[in-house]
């Protein structure tokens, strides 16, 4: 038994895969840290000494720090997420809704800010018979 000791790094195709594997890890490692250091800014709940120490520690103990977020607050985080994902939407559908106009403004309401946006030169005039019909009728 005096032959060489073959490593699975000897092998491109393995060695290929093992590089891939740890980019993959990496990854995967930098996701859950951004995903952890999110979501202490976005709970409410948490005080500011508290947001503070967590992120203390996941800075100087960055393995163990995540590891005890997800232990102690893990459970919340698809919760507030999804709070925050609806509080988007919502200030979407606010945006849009102020901006084309709300259904229960009048005729006379509609007409002065089509009015005014043909004032501004944003439309046409032919643009603007054209809306004023469709609001009159």
């Amino acid at each position: 038994m005096s032959g060489s000791v073959n490593l699975a790094y000897d092998y491109p195709l393995l060695g290929a895969f093992w590089t891939i594997l740890w980019i993959s890890l990496w990854v995967l490692w930098f996701i859950l840290l951004f995903r952890v250091i999110a979501d202490v800014f976005r709970d409410d709940n948490l005080g500011g000494w508290g947001k503070a120490g967590w992120i203390v520690l996941v800075i100087v103990l960055p393995f163990i720090g995540v590891l005890a977020y997800l232990l102690a607050r893990g459970d919340g985080m698809g919760r507030r997420e999804y709070q925050h994902a609806q509080a988007q939407q919502e200030a979407v559908n606010s945006y849009i809704r102020k901006t084309a106009g709300a259904p229960g403004m009048s005729e006379a309401e509609q007409l002065a800010k089509l009015s005014e946006i043909r004032s501004r030169g944003d439309i046409s005039d032919e643009e603007f018979a054209r809306a004023k019909a469709k609001i009159l009728h």
